[in-house]
């Protein structure tokens, strides 16, 4: 009784069996009720598993998994040492409208875009990596500008007391101090990459990927596979969180304690 009660008390901390056993049971009710008034043009979950299972055994499958893995992760790293490179010297007071301007970039859309890049690129893979860079650091880097504003005062007090240079201080503080935040932010944007991938690749669809299947089979309105990709995509998704999630842990110990 007690735990039925602190389930739905706000605040209430519960340990992680009772959580996996929450997430397992309100998966079963959505996939249940799901299953009892799906039907017509959305697919059930089970025709999605039966569509799910064809996806799998097609070689195919696996050459546009590795596609789209192969461009996120070329996208993620362009976008990360350039995202760094503007975070750290939005600390020099010379290069702050630069990055000023880089933050509100973020509000343009990609999709007006698209000709200007076309134009500026020599094909469809620089094309999708230059749609994804440009995607991604804007809020990269606003997610480092939050970090590197909220530091403590006291940290830079402490190093002009252990009489630090300037660039000492960017070093120890902004650089190697937030580390295992930077990862953090690696983890948040890796999300922005991945959902954005299947949109770039449609762009050009000679490299496949997922996306390519993904406009392939919403074209011809096969909606058992649009929702298999789909659920493959978040899989997939879920899955690189949990790993970035516990290569942070990994490296640095000290996130656990706190």
């Amino acid at each position: 009784m007690n735990t039925l009660k602190n389930i739905f008390t706000p605040f209430k901390i519960i340990n992680k069996q009772t959580i996996v056993l929450l997430i397992v049971m309100e998966v079963l009710i959505a996939l249940i009720s799901w299953q009892l008034l799906g039907g017509g043009l959305i697919p059930t979950p089970y025709k999605i598993t039966k569509s799910l299972m064809e996806i799998l055994s097609n070689k195919n499958f696996y050459h546009n998994l590795v596609s789209s893995s192969w461009l996120t992760f070329k996208g993620m790293f362009i976008s990360i040492i350039i995202s760094l490179i503007l975070g750290y010297l939005s600390r020099i007071p010379f290069f702050k409208p630069l990055v000023k301007f880089v933050v509100k970039c973020r509000y343009l859309t990609i999709t007006g875009l698209i000709f200007l890049f076309t134009l500026l690129t020599h094909d469809g893979s620089q094309l999708k990596i230059s749609l994804l860079v440009f995607g991604i650091v804007p809020f990269f880097v606003t997610s480092l500008l939050t970090i590197f504003d909220n530091i403590d005062i006291q940290e830079y007090e402490l190093c002009k007391t252990l009489k630090m240079s300037n660039y000492e201080t960017l070093w120890e503080i902004i650089v190697v101090g937030r580390l295992d935040q930077i990862f953090e932010v690696m983890r948040q944007n890796f999300a922005i990459s991945w959902m954005m991938i299947t949109m770039v690749e449609g762009l050009s669809m000679s490299e496949g990927g997922l996306g390519t299947m993904l406009i392939k089979a919403n074209k011809y309105v096969d909606l058992g596979s649009v929702f298999s990709i789909l659920v493959i995509v978040l899989i997939i998704g879920i899955l690189f969180d949990y790993l970035i999630g516990s290569m942070r842990k990994w490296l640095f110990p000290y996130v656990r304690v706190q």
